[in-house]
């Protein structure tokens, strides 16, 4: 008992030198492990990248860069602000005047001493608008309308004297407008006879070299601001029925300019291949035998002589695949039968259809390889495939016409034709009988 209240208070005991019993753990040793204490561990801020925090922080690493600044006594750091350094300059409550003001009033502000007697500084910001002015003269020579117009000189005046007021602001100027003296105008109507009349003095004082208070001449069209106007109240006052229908009209019409351009791409294909069958044609009707011979005795006739060519027969150029052109890349010797392969470039697609074709005319897909055969053999599937592109041209314009068709019909139909103008009517009667046709 007294051993065991000695270990507890790690006292010695009086046999220290030597022990009188041995423990288990003194033979076997300690089952527990030593847990190794690591230092301070730093928590991944929020809203920091794990990778960031990963370049910055790693427990593998003896040296940790640390991730706040750890000497504040160097380095970049805010200086405080040094009070009581030098004498405040001194203010004082002072009148002013300001210039944009035509009644002469008085104000009182705070205002450095040094600053005594300058101008108002806020009186620069006062822009005004040169309105031009006319004489009594210049009204009854240049600016007075006969009918049908109604203005008058007193209105005229009305009008620049409240423009010169408000700085042009013509919503404003409207709304001040005295509409019981004079008539009721639109906004439209005094932008009109404003401009109107600086264009006449800027045309009458620009002759005479007075460049003073000459306006620059500005067009103003009454009618088109009218209409854009209302143009804009009906497209703000569209309901969301009428928005989704003219975006599934604008998605139809990107749809038909896409169909309309890939008919065009077909037409220029199809133009191109005509014109290249016609073009191979003409040179084989104008080929003499004496230049097939000369041909024969430069490349060679017989089986597995010559150079590299282009395998006799029309090939059509002008698309992809619009041709079987069979060119032997190697050079030197080849075996003639090389020229009977067909291309890769022409896709599977084409070379199933020529094959398929071949087979229902019952011709060998691989015929005895002479010159001739091959001749014949690759013109015959460049033929092939120019029936194939003309069918597919007609399969497209037929299409096409049974759209207009469609369309045409849903046109001319009794409740399309009651929502038709008149004139549009007598139009469709009038040209009705040739469509049908």
């Amino acid at each position: 008992m007294g051993d065991d209240v000695r270990d507890i208070l790690d006292l010695e005991g009086p046999h220290s030198g030597t022990s009188s019993s041995v423990s288990k753990e003194a033979i076997i040793g300690s089952a527990k492990k030593p847990v190794k204490k690591s230092g301070s561990t730093f928590k991944r801020p929020e809203g920091m990248a794990r990778e960031l925090y990963a370049l910055l922080y790693t427990d593998n690493k003896a040296e940790i860069a640390p991730l706040i600044q750890t000497d504040t006594s160097s380095g970049y750091k805010q200086n405080k602000a040094q009070l009581g350094q030098s004498r405040a300059r001194p203010w004082k409550w002072m009148s002013f005047r300001n210039p944009a003001r035509k009644d002469s009033a008085i104000f009182f502000h705070w205002r450095r001493v040094a600053d005594e007697g300058k101008a108002y500084p806020f009186a620069n910001f006062n822009k005004k608008v040169d309105v031009p002015t006319y004489t009594d003269e210049e009204y009854l020579k240049h600016l007075h309308e006969e009918y049908p117009s109604t203005w008058s000189k007193d209105e005229t005046d009305h009008l620049f004297d409240l423009c010169r007021r408000f700085d042009l602001r013509f919503p404003v100027v409207h709304d001040r407008y005295d509409s019981e003296k004079f008539n009721s105008r639109t906004i439209e109507s005094l932008k009109e006879r404003y401009y109107s009349v600086c264009n006449k003095l800027a045309k009458i004082r620009g002759g005479r070299g007075n460049h003073s208070q000459v306006p620059a001449v500005c067009h103003f069209d009454a009618q088109h601001e009218a209409d854009r106007k209302a143009q804009l109240e009906r497209l703000y006052a569209r309901t969301q029925k009428q928005v989704q229908e003219e975006e599934e009209l604008l998605g139809e019409l990107k749809k038909i300019e896409q169909r309309k351009r890939e008919r065009e791409k077909k037409q220029q294909d199809l133009q191109k291949i005509i014109a290249a069958a016609e073009n191979s044609e003409r040179l084989q009707f104008h080929r003499t035998p004496k230049k097939v011979l000369q041909k024969k005795k430069v490349f060679g006739g017989g089986v597995g002589s010559g150079l590299g060519t282009i395998a006799e027969g029309s090939p059509l150029p002008g698309g992809d695949g619009a041709a079987v052109k069979i060119v032997d890349k190697s050079g030197g010797v080849f075996v003639r039968s090389s020229k009977l392969k067909i291309p890769s470039s022409l896709g599977q697609k084409k070379l199933k259809v020529i094959e398929t074709l071949l087979d229902d005319f019952g011709i060998n897909l691989t015929p005895m390889p002479t010159e001739q055969v091959c001749t014949e053999f690759t013109e015959l599937r460049s033929d092939v495939l120019l029936l194939l592109d003309l069918k597919a041209a007609l399969d497209s314009c037929e299409y096409e016409l049974q759209t207009l068709r469609h369309q045409f019909e849903a046109v001319t139909s009794e409740s399309a034709k009651e929502r038709l103008p008149a004139s549009l009517k007598s139009s469709l009667e009038t040209f009705q009988p040739l469509l049908t046709h």
